[in-house]
Order: C-alpha cells, then sequence, then structure tokens
C-alpha cells in the first residue's frame, strides 16, 4: 500500500495546495447564492487545471528542468522574476486570508461546545505552528505524506456532507450547462464568482510547484503514464470535493433562499438545517483544506527562489526556515487587527485569472520547441486545447474585470 500511495503522492500533493479555505469559500458562496447552475464553471477549470498539469510535468520529464529554469533560459529571466513577484504577493495574502477564515471557523464551531468559545489569535497561532512544524522537517517525502493524511480528512469530510446535504440529481446535472445565472442580493455577483473560480482552480503557481515535484520525483519521461495517471487523480479529486462543497451549499442554504458571503456563516446557518454533526464535519473539513493549503503556501516562495537559481531545494537551511517562520507570521494579521479576508480571498483568486494566460502562452511556447522537447512536441489536439484554455482565460479575466466593476459601483 506504501508502494501504491507513493504513486498519487505529488498529486496529492496538488490537491492539498489547491483545495484551502479561498476554494471553499468560493464554492460555498456559489452554492448558496446561485444553486449548482455555475457546477460547469468546475467542470471546465478541473479539465484544464489536468491539461497544464500534464504538459508542465511532461516538458519536465523530457528536459530536467522546472518551469522557472525553462523561463529564465529559454524565454527571458525577466518572466521568472514576475511570476516570483506575482506568485510571491499572492502568497502572502493568501497566507493572512486562510488563517484568518480557519481562524473564524475555528472560533465560531468553538462556541458550539465551550460558552464563549475560544479567541480566534489562539487558533491561528495553534494552525500556523502546525503548518512551520511539517515544515522544520525540510524532506519533500514528509510534506507529501503529510499532506496525504490532511487531504484524506479534508475530502472525507466534504463527501460525507455532500451525501447529507445533497441537492436534487436534476439540479446538479443542469448546473453543467454553461450559463450565467441573475444577480443575487449577495455583494459576490455571478461574473466576479465565476472568475474567482476558475483563478483558485487553474491556479498558475499549481504548474509552477507542479514541475518542481516531477523533479524531485526523479521521473523521466518513462513515467509519462504514470505522471499523467498522477494527475488526472489529482483532477478528478478536485472536482468531486469542489462539487461537494457547492453541493452541500446548495442543497441547504440555497434551497432555503439563505445568501452566503463568508464561509464562518456556514457554522451558524448549518445548525438549524442540517444539525450539529453536518456542521462538526462541514468545520474540521474547512480546518483540514485550511491546514493542507497553507503548508505548500508557505514553500512557494523558496521553492521559486531554489528553481530559479538552480540551487538544490534544501529547506532544512536557516536563511530558508527563518524566512519561512517570518511568512508564517502572516497568519496572525487577520486575527489581531480584526480584518475581514473572505473578499480579499475572492479577489486575490480572481487575480490569478490575469496570471493564467501567460502561463498557458509560456507552457505552448516551451512545448513547441523542437530543439527542447524533440520527438515530444506538443500534438495538433494538445495546442488546440491550450489554445482553447487561452481564450477561456481571457474570456474569464474579462468577467472578473466587469464583475469588480459593477461591485464597486454598488
Amino acid at each position: 500500500m506504501k508502494e501504491k500511495l507513493a504513486l498519487f503522492l505529488p498529486g496529492i500533493f496538488l490537491l492539498g495546495f489547491n483545495i484551502g479555505t479561498g476554494s471553499v469559500t468560493t464554492m460555498a458562496t456559489a452554492g448558496a447564492n446561485y444553486g449548482m447552475s455555475l457546477l460547469w464553471t468546475v467542470l471546465i477549470s478541473c479539465a484544464a487545471t489536468y491539461l497544464m498539469i500534464a504538459n508542465y510535468g511532461r516538458y519536465t520529464l523530457v528536459t530536467g528542468e522546472t518551469a522557472l529554469e525553462a523561463f529564465r533560459k529559454h524565454i527571458h529571466p525577466a518572466v521568472g522574476v514576475f511570476f516570483i513577484l506575482a506568485l510571491g504577493v499572492g502568497v502572502c495574502g493568501s497566507v493572512m486570508g486562510v488563517m484568518g477564515i480557519v481562524a473564524e471557523i475555528s472560533y465560531e464551531w468553538s462556541k458550539t461546545i465551550i460558552e464563549g468559545g475560544i479567541a480566534p489569535i489562539y487558533w491561528a497561532a495553534f494552525f500556523c505552528a502546525i503548518a512551520y512544524f511539517i515544515f522544520w522537517s525540510g524532506r519533500t517525502q514528509v510534506f507529501e505524506r503529510a499532506l496525504a493524511v490532511i487531504v484524506a480528512i479534508m475530502a472525507a469530510c466534504f463527501v460525507l456532507n455532500f451525501f447529507i446535504l445533497m441537492p436534487p440529481v436534476v439540479d446538479m446535472a443542469a448546473g453543467l450547462v454553461p450559463s450565467v445565472p441573475e444577480v443575487s442580493s449577495s455583494e459576490t455577483g455571478p461574473l466576479l464568482l465565476i472568475a474567482s473560480m476558475v483563478g483558485t482552480t487553474i491556479f498558475s503557481g499549481l504548474f509552477i510547484i507542479r514541475t518542481t515535484l516531477v523533479k524531485e520525483a526523479g521521473w523521466t519521461i518513462e513515467h509519462d503514464k504514470q505522471q499523467r495517471r498522477d494527475a488526472a487523480f489529482a483532477a478528478i479529486m478536485m472536482f468531486v470535493i469542489s462539487a461537494s462543497i457547492m453541493a452541500a451549499a446548495a442543497g441547504s442554504l440555497f434551497a432555503e433562499g439563505i445568501g452566503l458571503d463568508s464561509a464562518s456563516q456556514m457554522i451558524g446557518l448549518l445548525e438549524p438545517l442540517a444539525g450539529a454533526l453536518a456542521v462538526s464535519i462541514f468545520a474540521i473539513g474547512i480546518i483540514a483544506a485550511g491546514v493542507s493549503s497553507q503548508f505548500p503556501n508557505l514553500l512557494m516562495i523558496p521553492w521559486l527562489l531554489c528553481d530559479f537559481r538552480g540551487t538544490p531545494r534544501d529547506m532544512t537551511l536557516w536563511k530558508y526556515r527563518v524566512f519561512v517562520f517570518a511568512i508564517s507570521l502572516l497568519g496572525l494579521v487577520v486575527p489581531l487587527f480584526d480584518a475581514r479576508p473572505v473578499f480579499v480571498l475572492i479577489l486575490s483568486q480572481a487575480f490569478n485569472v490575469v496570471l493564467l494566460p501567460v502561463t498557458v502562452g509560456c507552457i505552448i511556447y516551451l512545448g513547441n520547441r523542437a530543439d527542447l522537447m524533440g520527438a515530444y512536441r506538443n500534438s495538433l489536439l494538445t495546442n488546440a486545447g491550450l489554445a482553447g484554455l487561452f481564450l477561456f482565460s481571457l474570456l474569464t479575466g474579462y468577467m472578473g474585470f466587469l464583475g469588480l466593476r459593477d461591485m464597486l459601483a454598488g
């Protein structure tokens, strides 16, 4: 079983990275405000995620280079610097938002057990310490195995909650047909939500880190079938978990005509509708999602810097331990200053769509270079899929801009 599990550990790592509190918040908000009508966005996004994971991984299988190495050597160093800066800013915002939501969820949940609950700052400090403790070992295998346990807990909770709160099957099937629902009373309109759902699923950082994991695993082109199977597992599980979160909110809150603007609202709103058990399962799931995404967030910037400079990814070096500790402290910002992280998270995920066209364009260019890929250059079908994704990313980016403009205009 350990050998079989090892085949999927890189995919599980990506799954833990991808499904975080931002995903939960976005999917729950979509389900509560618009039912299952935006399920098509999740399906297309997960299919596109598989395409990108498989192609970036395949590039590393053939060349032995990570994405940032390739950008620096074969495109321009400025492209690599752009990704480091853009993803670095996103990571810092995500660390603050993720821990803020996890602390808020834990606080609301603790109030159902202890009178007055446990203050958010203590929860944030506790979960920041757990993520940093896992990081301290410095070994990728430890990272992957720790995430496998956390992701298993997260997936089990959300899928179980789906069966408790699931909406009618007809509604789920209808949601696979692309459409844009009418604007609800929520501050987050459908256009901004669509952009956010695409941004949180087709995340550029996911594909950059994928090349690092493939190289770390020592895979070559002989492992292409295994690499694609691993990518498919990650994409399918992303769809299952994301759809489960959306369906749980649609089957309970949307069915009762109750909107949602933050994931923590579900703690109070779900209990009278579904009982304490469903609330506890949801809380455990979102906490696991937060920790599973927080940990890769801590690794992101050091790994990007190592890849760009072509240095070994030795996370036991003190310079990285001190640097990651400083990033961990950002997780205390939201509870300390009583900020509201949800809207910022949704905006940051919508901003990820801006990075996506550049990420797609880079792999189209690299994947068609005969001097790099040789006989493994992109096929016509692959190029067609990537071209379609490029256009889709431009469309959703434009939708996100319109949604943000409408929201700011009131």
